[in-house]
């Protein structure tokens, strides 16, 4: 009772599963690297879980990173790491599983191992240690943190963990040692194994290749992807929270990729081709799992809801079920357009939520380098239907320190709030209106991500980011309608350290380690962000932003990452960078096929009308 909500540790909650462990074969720790808060929101750790548990060989735990109060606590005291369904430590399991879900973890990645008692890098390890994974978004650039980890799943869980636990089970019931069985995962697809690789680099500091150091491991490694959504693991019985958490709602995963193809998006190129779930299974789905859980929200999880080809059916379902069950739908991702706003004018009480529009960039020109597919009268209309609908809160996203961006472009962002703020004034008549409206624009900063076609970009430094920043300040405070205006930005230090751990190589793994051995952890939390430590961890082990950050990368330069195939190939990429250089607009995968590649995997929108 010394420490913060200590229900995040208990475990015991509905429809988590517990198994003798007489009848279990392997253990299976999922780790997520920050707080249960944020953890039990996760839909991946609970498709998993679930999927593992389905397995009567198998029993899967999970474990969160504590809170710093537990964190001191269990090293004063010497406490290990212990999962919350069985309690025991993690150290005496077969695997850990670490998902990755964004780079600011890897701090809480080492915090994990630490309270575990495993050793940090992978070549300290012996049998008696866990296997340790990783695997999510994160891994598909795994070499910065390549030497924290024995294999990285590039892919989709669903489609090879049956097939690794098979593998597991052989080759410790033949007595092999962990640097064989090593050897033995690393031929399963999808399966990146960093110890079997060296990367070697060239006098200026870019890399000059990779060697390999075991024969039979493969030269590339293609990611995992299911073909078909509505033949595969999804919770029925989803996990509900002990305590109110970042979302306390039921998921419904609609479809996975996006059609749009904006060129900063990275999950938007990882999770090509778009593949859509059947809407007869998400209905059966939508009724299993409200009625396994109690929980009175349900929102549809999709990069593009609006782009779901059977939306309206699905809306028109849930509408008539959940309005029987007393259970709110919400409805992110949406397009603001005449359907999206006379569905959520259905579905939103009489108050009226925000209304949330990501423009991304203040003028078309911007729109088009970076191929948002959103016009100025798109945001117009949307905005006018929107308050003739009610809605009198309108929040804006865009991005600054994007590729090929002036000042010209920033400035357009106050100006494009002050028009909409306008509509609402020359729409509604005065006597409609319930007060003033607001109109909140937040400003985050652009982070190149591997896999995109911005991977080769620049990146801003804090300092011109928060003259950038200062700059959008400054044109809300002097617009006409300032007093329906809000602005917020995003940490600068934050999203610096982020593109060093983005676009990282091996060699930044020694950074990770000297800065968690500093204090560092929690770093995806202003509060806890300990930068000045991050600056001594990066001058003791020599590695700079000026290298990883802020030059433009040439097309021809090796990349940390180049050694992973997700389909959409790279000359596709380098075409997209060429095209947002001259402003050119790529279709989206419903209109054209632009040859990305993704065609390689036999599913998804690639083969729509095709029998």
């Amino acid at each position: 009772m010394s420490v913060d909500k200590p229900a995040r540790y208990v475990g015991g909650e509905v429809n988590s599963v517990m198994k003798d462990l007489s009848e279990v074969e392997v253990r299976f720790a999922f780790a997520f690297p920050d707080v249960y808060d944020i953890g039990m929101a996760h839909l991946g750790i609970q498709i998993l879980y679930d999927m593992l548990n389905s397995w009567s060989d198998v029993w899967c735990e999970r474990v969160y990173s504590p809170w710093p109060d537990l964190d001191r606590i269990m090293r004063y005291r010497g406490i290990p790491l212990f999962t919350l369904e069985s309690q025991d430590p993690v150290r005496d399991f077969d695997f850990l599983g670490i998902t990755l879900q964004y780079e600011m973890c890897y701090t809480n990645v080492l915090q994990i191992l630490d309270l575990s008692m495993i050793p940090l890098r992978a070549t300290d390890r012996t049998d008696a240690d866990p296997i340790v994974i990783g695997g999510g978004p994160c891994s598909y650039n795994p070499e910065p943190i390549a030497d924290f980890f024995d294999v990285f799943y590039v892919g989709e869980g669903e489609t090879r963990y049956r097939q690794l636990m098979d593998v597991y089970k052989e080759c410790r019931a033949s007595g092999m040692s962990r640097a064989d069985i090593l050897r033995r995962i690393c031929l399963i697809p999808g399966m990146y194994v960093p110890s079997l690789y060296r990367e070697e680099y060239n006098d200026d500091g870019t890399i000059s290749g990779r060697v390999k150091l075991y024969d039979k491991a493969p030269d590339v490694i293609t990611k995992e992807l299911v073909t078909d959504l509505s033949d595969t693991y999804y919770p029925r019985k989803p996990l509900v929270p002990l305590i109110q958490t970042a979302q306390d709602r039921i998921t419904l995963e609609i479809q996975r990729g996006c059609i749009r193809g904006c060129r900063f998006c990275q999950a938007g190129q990882l999770y090509r081709p778009v593949r859509e779930r059947d809407p007869e299974y998400l209905k059966q789905l939508a009724l299993d799992m409200m009625d396994s859980t109690g929980i009175d929200e349900l929102t549809l999880s999709s990069l593009s809801s609006s782009d779901y080809s059977h939306l309206e059916e699905l809306i028109g379902f849930l509408m008539d079920e959940c309005g029987k069950r007393h259970v709110n739908i919400s409805l992110p991702s949406l397009r603001i357009d005449a359907f999206s706003l006379d569905v959520m004018n259905k579905v939103q009480d009489i108050r009226k939520s925000s209304l949330t529009f990501a423009p991304e960039a203040g003028t078309q020109r911007m729109r088009d380098i970076i191929n948002k597919g959103l016009t100025k009268d798109d945001i117009i209309n949307g905005a006018t239907q929107a308050f003739l609908g009610g809605w009198t809160r309108v929040k804006l996203y865009f991005m600054l320190g994007q590729p090929f961006e002036t000042d010209d472009d920033i400035l357009a962002i106050p100006e494009l709030a002050d028009k909409i703020a306008r509509v609402y004034y020359e729409t509604v008549p005065k006597e409609k209106r319930q007060g003033r409206c607001q109109v909140q624009a937040s400003t985050s900063f652009f982070v190149p991500k591997p896999m995109t076609p911005f991977q080769w970009a620049p990146m801003n430094s804090p300092e011109e980011f928060i003259r950038k920043a200062r700059l959008v300040k400054d044109g809300v405070q002097s617009m006409l309608n300032r007093k329906s205006l809000s602005y917020h930005y995003h940490d600068d230090h934050q999203t610096e350290l982020e593109g060093l751990l983005a676009r990282g190589d091996r060699r930044v793994g020694k950074t990770i380690l000297a800065a968690y051995r500093k204090g560092c952890i929690y770093d995806a939390w202003n509060e806890h962000l300990q930068y000045d430590k991050w600056l001594e961890a990066m001058e003791e082990t020599g590695v700079s932003f000026e290298f990883y950050n802020y030059r433009e990368r040439p097309v021809s330069e090796i990349l940390p990452w180049d050694f992973i195939d997700i389909g959409v190939t790279r000359a596709f990429m380098a075409r997209e960078w060429e095209n947002a250089r001259r402003g050119v607009v790529t279709p989206n995968c419903r209109e054209m096929c632009s040859g990305c590649g993704a065609r390689c995997y036999p599913g998804g929108v690639c083969f729509e009308g095709q029998d």
